[in-house]
Parts: structure tokens; C-alpha cells; sequence
């Protein structure tokens, strides 16, 4: 008996050792050779994240007009000339449009979505992944195949139109329908990605909440704003921040729809900026709609961050 308990004591400290030596090099960190492995990506960062955006700065003081060697410091004419152009509102407006519709649109059908096919339905597999399928297209392919849909001349909707009335709609040149039609396709082509993220959410929450919550007697109503709702909030915070920046920055599908047309009716800053450095060749002036548009964005989605990872359960 006294051999066993000397055997389990020095097993004892055995084991105290090994962890006292584990805690002790995690408390070390990590060796300085280690940390250099990071140059590599912080040097990819440097050139195409940091280098791009200072840049981007600089010119927005200069009357550059993108090619030439030669432009000269202007201060900050671009920024009162883009406080002074009548279309700024209205492509505010739109990129607004195209951010928050598409970020309300594609929230509240891929929930419905995830829980309709979080059920033991048959085929759930299928139908998950044909509703994912056009998050794999690439938005501009995505924005052409719908062009083809809504077109004035032969579009696919039109002949539909065309054998109930004898004129066909130019939905696409109508500036009050054109703005919604770009937002519809963008959260058709997204739908997915929110519903899978969804999903994950609700397969991660314990089943007994639900059995509990059926014992009380609870409603189905009940149960998903006490607990299906409360649960999913991390899951609704990735979603909306990452519709929030993908729709306010839509650049393919209104490229492919209706290139920013009729006029400026359904520009967005993305587009006005390309459309202004390229077609105009004023890369200053576009510099400073870049620089608003990440200003924006950031406004919007840190603003949107910060309220919603406070609504979440610690």
C-alpha cells in the first residue's frame, strides 16, 4: 500500500512539473524567430491595402487626371466640388438603397430560408444548395443573366408582358423601378451565403432550450423571439455587417443592368467614381468619391457592429 501511494505521489509531481513547464513557455510567448513569419503577409498588406489608400488621399488634393505625369496641388476644391454636384444626393441615396434594401432583403429571407430547411424535410440537401448556387456566379455573369430577363428589347419579361398588353416596359430606363430591380438581384445572389450562415447558427443551439421551452408551454411564436432570436444574434451581426459593406459598395450588377442609367438615376458611388476616372478622366475628383464611399461604409457598418455585438448574449 505504501509502494502505491509513493508511486501515485511522484505521478503527482510528475504532472505538476509538466504543467508548472507548460504555463511557464506559454508565459514566455512565443520565440522572436516565430514573429517574423508575419513580414511576409505584413509586407502584402503594406503594398496593397496601405500603399493604395494614402495614395488614394494624396491625389484627392491634386487635379491628376489619371495618365499623365504632370498635376498640380488643388487643396480641397475636389471635396467643395463634390459637396457643390447635384448628383451626389441622388448616388448617396442609391448606394443607401442598395446597402441597407439588400442588407433588410437578404437578412429576412435567408432566416426563413435556414429555418424552413433546418427541418427534417426531404431533399432539404438539394434545395440548400440551389438556393446557395448563385453565390458562386460572379455578380457581373449574375447581372447579365438577369439584363436578359428585364430587357426592353426581347427581354424574357416582356414576352411574358407582351401577350396580355400591346407595349412592352422599359423597366430597366425607369428611375423609379431600375434602383429596386439592381437591389432584388444583388439578394437573390446572396440569399445563400446569409441562409448557410444561418444555419450554423441554428444547429448550434441546445436542443433543451426548446424542450424546456415546450414543457412551459410555450408557443412557436414564443419560442423563436425568447430563444431562437437571442441565440442567433451572432449570426445576425456577421450577416448584416457583411451585407452592409457588400451592398454598399455594388459596383457588377448595376455595371451589367443599367451602367449607372438613365443618367446618374441609378449610380452608385462605386460606379460615379469609375465612370468619372474613367470616362472623364479626373482621377482627383474620383479619389475624393472613393474616400467618401469608405467613409460611409465604415460609418455604417462599425456604427451597425457595435449595436449589435451589444444585443448579443455574453
Amino acid at each position: 500500500m505504501e509502494e502505491k501511494l509513493s508511486t501515485n505521489d511522484s505521478n503527482l509531481k510528475i504532472t505538476a512539473k509538466k504543467k508548472y513547464a507548460l504555463k511557464k513557455r506559454r508565459s514566455m510567448g512565443s520565440p522572436v524567430w516565430l514573429n517574423l513569419m508575419y513580414v511576409p503577409a505584413l509586407l502584402l498588406f503594406c503594398v496593397f491595402i496601405f500603399y493604395p489608400f494614402f495614395n488614394g488621399i494624396k491625389i484627392s488634393f491634386t487635379n491628376w487626371d489619371g495618365y499623365s505625369q504632370a498635376f498640380s496641388w488643388v487643396g480641397i476644391e475636389n471635396y467643395k466640388r463634390m459637396l457643390d454636384d447635384p448628383n451626389i444626393g441622388t448616388v448617396i441615396k442609391n448606394t443607401l438603397i442598395y446597402g441597407v434594401g439588400s442588407t433588410l432583403f437578404q437578412n429576412l429571407i435567408g432566416l426563413f430560408y435556414a429555418i424552413l430547411l433546418n427541418q427534417s424535410i426531404k431533399a432539404r440537401g438539394i434545395v440548400r444548395t440551389i438556393v446557395y448556387l448563385p453565390a458562386i456566379i460572379s455578380p457581373l455573369i449574375m447581372g447579365y443573366i438577369w439584363y436578359f430577363f428585364f430587357q426592353f428589347d426581347g427581354g424574357a419579361l416582356n414576352d411574358i408582358i407582351l401577350l396580355f398588353q400591346d407595349k412592352p416596359l422599359n423597366l430597366l430606363a425607369n428611375p423609379e423601378l431600375n434602383v429596386w430591380i439592381i437591389t432584388f438581384v444583388n439578394t437573390f445572389q446572396f440569399i445563400g451565403i446569409a441562409m448557410v450562415i444561418y444555419l450554423a447558427g441554428l444547429q448550434s443551439i441546445p436542443a433543451d432550450f426548446y424542450e424546456a421551452a415546450e414543457l412551459d408551454g410555450a408557443s412557436a411564436s414564443k419560442k423563436f423571439r425568447y430563444i431562437t432570436l437571442p441565440m442567433l444574434m451572432p449570426s445576425i451581426t456577421i450577416n448584416v455587417v457583411l451585407n452592409l459593406i457588400g451592398g454598399l459598395k455594388l459596383f457588377d450588377v448595376i455595371v451589367a443592368l443599367t451602367n449607372g442609367g438613365p443618367g446618374y438615376a441609378s449610380q452608385s458611388l462605386s460606379t460615379m467614381m469609375y465612370k468619372i476616372y474613367f470616362a472623364s478622366q479626373d482621377a482627383g475628383y474620383a479619389s475624393a468619391l472613393g474616400n467618401l464611399t469608405f467613409v460611409l461604409i465604415s460609418l455604417i457598418s462599425i456604427t451597425a457592429l457595435i449595436y449589435l455585438r451589444k444585443k448579443e448574449i455574453a
